[in-house]
């Protein structure tokens, strides 16, 4: 199984336990919601999440992480979950996942 498929399966895990989206996209698995996209997995297989400022902050502290790119581009607002953290912390990243849900709801509707 390639980092790709393993991170998809966990990612599919997460957004199943979570009532309020789904999982979209064929190629380039991600979720939206309020006009906003809020995660994904790039084509090389990394995962990304969008946060608030401040959760963003924490998150990289802690994870000892980066923004998020895709494509050569930084992803405003996103931050690169590394490989361990998802296969190790899924529970702990889905909590981030619906944090990342929220924060795109209360901006304003696209």
């Amino acid at each position: 199984m390639t980092n790709w498929e393993k991170n998809l399966e966990l990612y599919d895990a997460m957004v199943d336990k979570n009532k309020n989206f789904k999982r979209k996209g064929k190629t380039m698995p991600y979720t939206s919601a309020n006009g906003y996209m809020f995660s994904f997995i790039n084509k090389a297989g990394e995962f990304g999440i969008r946060l608030p400022k401040d959760k963003a902050k924490v998150f990289r502290a802690k994870y000892e992480t980066a923004e998020f790119k895709s494509n050569g581009a930084v992803m405003k607002d996103y931050v690169h979950v590394p490989d361990d953290t998802l296969l190790n912390e899924a529970e702990i990243v889905a909590g981030y996942l619906q944090d990342s849900f929220k924060y795109v709801m209360s901006l304003p509707k696209k």
